[in-house]
């Protein structure tokens, strides 16, 4: 059975979640536009466009989201889809090294379904060249063999939206996101959103009688993201399950979260090596970004798109033009959780 190839592009599904993790998800997913909670501007915007191009009997027009991570960028594509009544197909950037790997879905695909592209700043250049005409023309010029033999064969394609998501807006030519009709970045998400989010979760979930403040510390910690939050809440659930028969209560939590090294404000062991690393390696700073990452035996990239963004959101880092700086929020804490504090919480 060929597994590499045919997981280029999936359906219905995410191809960078690990199997057990991405079938949790998928059962706590909202399917459509009444479930989904937070991010009203977009939300209003894009139930204002579903109607007026089912109006019309169009497809939508390409949506490009951007912001961090796990704030649901694949969940609005396959409430998209469901929205419109097509499929939605899901692959990523890197996951695309050359033309031919759209060639066979794009083909495939039925009027009004959806392409979701995550990390569609990776997208190599040459794929990228084959997305221009698809996206404007629905039609996609490919080439079979090389040199004398070399014949250009035109594939019309059905009218389909592509989604395409991203962490690095900045990254994206400006070719590429010229064509996208709808733009929007997606924030973190209101500690009551996610408090929302996590309550309706617990239901599907047949958890009941969960106390308020139990909701409300998972909801905390989640650092404004529901991919975290939910991620939490499983094993705050697994914890209730093996260690305290299932009563899932705010003591249960706070030994949980404590256990998976998630602090009072949603720091985990990366974020803290972070700090630490910027506050007794650099003095606090402002140190460049690929200085951090070396000390740390870390990928800048990721340092990038997943760690900095929530310190800069909760004022523990700031950007300057000579480097990253901590600030008196983030020496603060540094402070409070050092192992010679007294104040300590155990995680740093």
């Amino acid at each position: 059975m060929p597994m590499a190839k045919d997981r280029i592009i999936t359906r219905d599904s995410h191809p960078l979640d690990a199997p057990v993790e991405a079938e949790a998800a998928r059962a706590l997913r909202p399917q459509c536009m009444d479930d989904y909670v937070g991010q009203s501007k977009l939300r209003e915007r894009l139930m204002i466009a579903l109607d007026a191009v089912k109006q019309r009997q169009e497809p939508m027009e390409h949506i490009l989201l951007h912001g961090p991570p796990g704030l649901g960028k694949t969940t609005l594509a396959h409430i998209i889809a469901h929205e419109m009544g097509t499929r939605a197909y899901v692959t990523s950037g890197p996951a695309l090294t050359k033309g031919g790997d759209l060639v066979g879905t794009l083909t495939r695909m039925q009027p009004g379904d959806i392409l979701f592209i995550d990390e569609i700043h990776r997208l190599p250049a040459a794929v990228e060249e084959y997305v221009y005409p698809a996206m404007e023309d629905f039609k996609i010029d490919f080439t079979l063999d090389a040199g004398v033999h070399a014949k250009v064969v035109t594939y019309h394609l059905k009218p389909f939206t592509l989604i395409g998501a991203t962490t690095r807006a900045g990254l994206l030519t400006g070719a590429l996101r010229s064509r996208f009709g709808l733009s929007h970045r997606i924030d973190y998400y209101q500690h009551d959103e996610l408090v929302e989010i996590l309550q309706r979760a617990l239901a599907r979930l047949g958890i009941k009688e969960v106390p308020a403040d139990a909701v409300q510390e998972i909801a905390k910690r989640s650092r404004g993201t529901p991919r975290i939050g939910l991620r939490l809440m499983r094993r705050a659930r697994d914890f209730a399950q093996v260690k305290r028969n299932g009563r899932l209560d705010m003591q249960v939590v706070a030994e949980a979260l404590e256990l998976e090294g998630v602090d009072d404000h949603g720091l985990d062991a990366l974020d803290r090596l972070y700090l630490s690393t910027l506050m007794n390696t650099y003095g606090g700073g402002p140190a460049g970004l690929e200085a951090i990452a070396a000390s740390m035996g870390e990928d800048p990239g990721t340092l990038e798109d997943v760690v900095e963004p929530y310190l800069l959101q909760i004022g523990f880092l700031a950007r300057t033009r000579q480097g990253r700086q901590i600030t008196a929020a983030g020496q603060d804490w540094v402070g409070e959780s050092s192992p010679g504090n007294s104040g300590s919480s155990g995680l740093f």
